[in-house]
Parts: structure tokens; sequence; C-alpha cells
């Protein structure tokens, strides 16, 4: 399997090297630059499997980056912020990342989501290494079809009313768990563990916001709160 490329705009030189050699001895390809404008253009130059952008950039922060990269490509995106009760967070993932972690962070952590992110975008791992590909094969297959929206399972193709919706591999896997149960109430753990691949409690924040990219994609009273347990689609 060729070496995954990881693009990695962080400002700090400690941090972005010590990272990066990290980074490299778990056999990622890395390619780092300090600034968002420099990121941006190796993401166009480079085309790396996944980005990781620090919030906090110079030339042009990391929210605006991750949105310039997400108007462009469907490439994973996982947020480095230096506070978990940052709204910044909330910005990065409502500007189409993926995940986030949170500094100073562990390698082993970081290398950690890298491969759970990688897992649901079909980089690494293989059938079944996730809830969503299994929830998929588990349903009948073909179109799944809910009022105006339609789920090709096989194709893995969204349409509502006709017209194709653009999903990210995360939104699509998302979409796919509620698909293959619907008027079921899912939990915002259990979310997390067949989509996101976290075995551990992680930021539920990281789904509601996703579930309202998501609804604002496929019709906003598609997908009903429950509030206190989780969310439904409609059936």
């Amino acid at each position: 399997m060729a070496e995954t490329h990881v693009l990695f705009v962080e400002d700090d030189d400690v941090i972005r090297e010590a990272t990066q050699l990290a980074l490299e001895r778990d056999g990622f390809r890395v390619t780092a630059m300090p600034d968002g404008l420099a990121g941006l253009d190796a993401f166009r130059a480079r085309q790396p499997d996944i980005a990781l952008l620090d919030v906090m950039l110079p030339g042009m922060d990391g929210v605006s980056l991750c949105r310039r990269i997400r108007d462009e490509s469907t490439v994973p995106v996982i947020m480095l912020s230096a506070r978990a009760d940052s709204i910044d967070v909330v910005l990065g993932l409502e500007a189409g990342a993926d995940d986030y972690v949170t500094k100073p962070f562990d390698g082993s952590v970081l290398v950690a989501r890298i491969r759970a992110v990688l897992r649901r975008f079909g980089h690494a791992g293989g059938p079944g290494s996730g809830g969503g590909a299994e929830a998929a094969d588990a349903a009948d297959g073909g179109v799944l079809v809910f009022g105006d929206l339609a789920v090709d399972t096989d194709g893995m193709e969204v349409r509502r009313g006709g017209a194709p919706v653009s999903l990210t591999p995360t939104e699509m896997r998302l979409l796919l768990e509620f698909s293959s149960a619907p008027g079921t109430v899912l939990s915002r753990d259990k979310l997390l563990e067949r989509v996101w691949d976290y075995g551990w409690g992680g930021d539920t924040r990281v789904v509601d916001v996703h579930v309202q990219r998501l609804r604002t994609k496929i019709g906003q009273d598609r997908i009903e709160t429950v509030r206190g347990f989780g969310y439904k689609l409609k059936a």
C-alpha cells in the first residue's frame, strides 16, 4: 500500500517539526507548512490524502483554509485546536472538518485519530472497518427511498427530488447509519462509535454539527432530534 500523504499546517516550529517526525516514524509521508496560504498552495499542488490544520494560522486561519479545501475536495480534514471548549472547534466542523484533536496531544492519539478518519474514507483498513459500511451491507442494497430522498447504498449516491446531493464521506456514512434503521433513535455515542470509529468517549459536538450539515443538504425536517436520546431518520 502506498504511503499515506499528510498535509500538516502549523505555525509553531517546534510542534510542526516534532509532529512531522512522529508521523513519519509511523509510516506517513508528511508535507509540513507554516501558514495557511502556503498550506493551500501545497494542498493544490500535492493532493494529500488527509489534511491536519491548526486553527490559529498566519496569512489564512485554519477555519478559512478548511473551507477553501472543502470547496475543492472531499479529502478528510482534522482540525487542531488549543482549547477543547473553543468556538473555533465548532467553526472548524461547520467549515467542513471531519474531526478535531485538542492540543497538546499525544502522538499516538493523533495517529489513532488519523487512521480512524482514513478508515472511514477508505484509505486504510478494509471492509467492515467501521459501522457505516456494515450498516449499508446489512440493508437490502439498491436504492432506499424516504419521501423525496433517495439513497443508493450500492453506488454511494444521494438524490433529493431527483437532483444529486453532494456529501462528504463522513456525511455519507452518517446518512447510511440513519437510512439503515429509519425511525430508530440513534444516540450520539452510538454514532460516534459507528461513524467516527471512537472506541472511547468523544465530543458529541462532532455529531451535532455533522447532523446539522446533513440536514441542510437533505432537508431540515428529514432527521428528527429526540431530546435526551439522539436522532432518527423519519421513515
